[in-house]
């Protein structure tokens, strides 16, 4: 699917691994889109670290962008302020899935009210998720549950948009497009 390709009314999956160039993939891909934009932020900073990516992050969106901060219930945000006439940008999904596994939350529930959300949304929905299933095995029981639960929310997300991308090195490799129907 070339860059330009319109995603108008359609969901679509943006996966990489960690610093692949997704997130800027995704944002202008949506900035193409010619609607109002919509950031949807997941993550919360509790260290300077955090903090100091979250504001890069938003000094790189500018300010055609308006930024809504939501942590853990995405799918009300995008019920909200989904129209035809805006692209919403969700980042990060897998940030999103640790802050549910971190508050103890009931994930299945959660992802399962985000699907109904995203098929009922009249607008481009735009979802970036790291692809964490590709790297070493982690230590922990937390780490490896955290895997397994980012691997099927991929997976389930995946089935669900029109549209997936892999960014790999700031390049994306379709593997799903509805502009030609392809599922390479």
């Amino acid at each position: 699917m070339p860059a330009d390709t319109d995603i108008n009314g359609q969901i679509t999956l943006i996966l990489g691994g960690t610093r692949s160039g997704k997130s800027s993939f995704a944002q202008a891909l949506a900035e193409k889109n010619e609607k109002s934009l919509v950031y949807i932020a997941t993550a919360e900073a509790f260290d300077q670290e955090m903090t100091d990516r979250i504001e890069r992050h938003q000094q790189d969106r500018g300010p055609a962008w308006q930024t809504v901060e939501e942590s853990h219930d995405i799918a009300a945000v995008i019920a909200a302020h989904s129209s035809s006439q805006a692209t919403l940008l969700i980042d990060c999904l897998t940030i999103w899935l640790s802050n549910l596994m971190l508050a103890d939350s009931d994930v299945e529930a959660a992802l399962e009210k985000l699907i109904d959300t995203l098929k009922a949304a009249p607008g481009s929905v735009i979802l970036v998720s790291n692809e964490v299933g590709s790297g070493i095995v982690p230590e922990s029981p937390l780490g490896r549950k955290f895997r397994d639960e980012s691997g099927r929310m991929n997976q389930r997300l995946a089935a669900i948009s029109d549209n997936v991308a892999l960014i790999v090195a700031g390049l994306p490799l379709w593997l799903k497009s509805c502009q030609t129907g392809d599922k390479i």
